[in-house]
């Protein structure tokens, strides 16, 4: 029977295949962007207000010999979402996979969240998904794939968190949503869901959470931007070919920890 599925060593391979990561320029968008160019990807590079950042990390990947190009958008505007993903479309005459990690986690308690500080929340981490997937769905070559960064927190709530963590549960039934309208089309759908990443200064910023994820959590660390990158890479490879509407949980074993 032919699988129709490429060699064992090219399921990961991404070579002449344009991906567009939406929050690049910083954390885990990073790690990611860095990833798919390790695997032949043409990058397309978003950012928002981490100019520098972006600009860097294309200068970095192109001396590397991976071909990317930095992008500006805000992603909660219809306009400058369709302006993205055209010119996008211009740079490399093509698209096959979006990252949707750009988002961000404000903590504050749910008695002082403002209705003004609710929908930015939840237009940056929800809103601006739903524009991106619609809009590359649209013009994606052939197929295609989209993977969500959704976030533990949409399946275990955290104090401070409740704007945030709506948005991402909210995430990932579009996920699904978009898998059972969009499969037909040949396009992929899929969320990964991060626990608690190391970043520079997390243990002097937040010792107290670190030494409680690092007692509780079964594999006993803060998971690393690359292991998420990862679970992103697999799941727009075509290692992951018959893979939508899933979501792949990544936080060291700590959704399966024991309540009692």
């Amino acid at each position: 029977m032919d699988t129709g599925l490429p060699p064992l060593e090219n399921l990961l391979r991404f070579d002449d295949k344009v991906v567009l990561v939406t929050g690049a320029g910083r954390g885990l968008g990073s790690a990611i962007a860095r990833r798919f160019g390790q695997a032949g990807a043409r990058l397309a590079l978003h950012y928002h207000h981490s100019r520098q950042p972006a600009e860097r990390l294309a200068a970095e990947l192109a001396r590397t010999g991976v071909d990317a190009t930095a992008f500006c958008a805000d992603l909660t505007r219809p306009d400058e979402v369709d302006a993205l993903l055209e010119n996008v479309w211009q740079r490399f005459g093509r698209l096959d996979v979006l990252i949707n990690n750009a988002g961000v986690y404000p903590v504050t308690p749910l008695l002082e969240i403002s209705i003004e500080e609710w929908a930015q929340v939840l237009d940056a981490n929800l809103r601006a998904a739903f524009l991106c997937t619609q809009a590359a769905a649209r013009r994606f070559a052939r197929g295609g794939a989209v993977v969500n960064v959704a976030s533990l927190e949409a399946l275990q709530p955290s104090r401070g968190h409740a704007h945030y963590d709506a948005a991402k549960a909210g995430l990932l039934m579009l996920t699904r949503s978009a898998a059972l309208e969009l499969g037909p089309l040949g396009i992929r759908v899929n969320a990964v869901s991060p626990g608690l990443l190391w970043r520079p200064g997390i243990e002097q910023d937040w010792p107290q959470g670190v030494e409680l994820w690092n007692t509780q959590a079964p594999l006993g660390r803060l998971g690393r931007p690359e292991e998420v990158a990862n679970a992103c890479l697999f799941l727009a490879s075509s290692a992951a070919g018959w893979i939508t509407g899933a979501n792949l949980v990544v936080d060291g074993g700590m959704s399966a920890r024991s309540l009692f």
